[in-house]
């Protein structure tokens, strides 16, 4: 009986133990009540995949060994300035800052120029991980202003979260079980949609008047073999130079993209007509004028339905 009075004594002793010292390291943790105002968004650039951001941050705080002036960090930027700080300690800490970022980003151009884009920022504390300091988010106002609107885009969604970001390492620890270490970090997610269709006109008019240009050669009399040649060879190195200088300001992809699809249709349909071309020339060489005038009209509208039509699907598609 005594045994077992003494075995129950340590358990009871244990769980109380387990149970002050979890709340003791909870008491640790400080809460920093983070916000942001987004106040511009600029120099997006798909070929160097980075965007320039500024903001106003501020950050309230009673541990005044967080020092988010040295211990700031913001992962993904490629250079960080700060124009204003400014702080208060009369009760606790208040920490106001002004801040541009270069921010590195990948860029989903798979529907380019109807792309939809996420920007990413994230805000650490070097120094303190998720033992010592979590984020929570001051939500009071707009977190971004309105009139900052970047010319061709549309802000769909601008969300703040608070998460915790694993490092598998334990930056040399050794009182660590694993190599572990947890940051508390404050996220903003920014979704934009491009009001693309000046773009695209804009982008894509040289490729559909190289086609037109192509096009017309079954408007010329089909023993006009020079020039029916002629003018779709040329469409066809119109079209290949029109996809270079997109090419030329987009990343680089392994996934085929609606502007790979444009072009490559285009110039699966310029070699259409020129085959259509030697076929009428083959029946004007034996002497069969009014079947080769009657083939090409047949090509023609046949040609230019199918081409009008699978621009508007692989373009509506683009789009919704």
């Amino acid at each position: 009986m005594k045994n077992k009075l003494l075995l129950i004594g340590l358990f009871i002793a244990n769980f109380l133990s387990y149970h002050f010292n979890s709340l003791a390291g909870d008491s640790k943790k400080d809460t920093v009540f983070t916000g942001i105002y987004v106040t511009g968004v600029h120099g997006i650039d798909f070929k160097q995949k980075e965007y320039t951001i500024d903001f106003w941050l501020w950050l309230k705080y009673k541990n005044k060994d967080f020092d988010f002036i040295q211990n700031l960090e913001i992962p993904q930027a490629k250079s960080i300035s700060k124009s204003f700080s400014t702080v208060d300690t009369s009760n606790g800490v208040y920490l106001l800052l002004k801040l541009q970022c270069v921010m590195k980003d990948s860029w989903k151009i798979g529907n380019f120029p109807f792309d939809r884009q996420k920007l990413r920022l994230s805000i650490e504390n070097s120094q303190f991980d998720s033992r010592s300091l979590i984020f929570a988010p001051d939500t009071l106002g707009q977190h971004y202003d309105r009139r900052f609107m970047l010319s061709g885009w549309n802000i769909d969604s601008f969300n703040i979260t608070m998460g915790n970001r694993v490092y598998e390492t334990g930056f040399g620890d050794p009182g660590l079980a694993k190599p572990h270490t947890e940051y508390s970090n404050f996220k903003v997610a920014i979704v934009l949609n491009r009001a693309a269709m000046g773009l695209f006109w804009k982008i894509f008019l040289g490729m559909y008047v190289a086609f037109l240009i192509a096009y017309t050669c079954f408007y010329i009399h089909a023993d006009g073999i020079d020039s029916r040649f002629g003018l779709s060879v040329g469409s066809l190195f119109a079209v290949i130079g029109n996809k270079y200088i997109i090419d030329s300001s987009l990343p680089e992809s392994t996934s085929f993209t609606l502007v790979d699809t444009l072009h490559g249709l285009t110039l699966f349909f310029i070699f259409a007509v020129i085959t259509c071309t030697a076929y009428a020339l083959k029946l004007v060489k034996q002497g069969r004028i009014k079947d080769a005038n009657k083939f090409d009209m047949i090509a023609a509208q046949t040609l230019l339905v199918i081409y009008v039509g699978l621009n508007i699907y692989f373009i509506h598609d683009a789009v919704s």
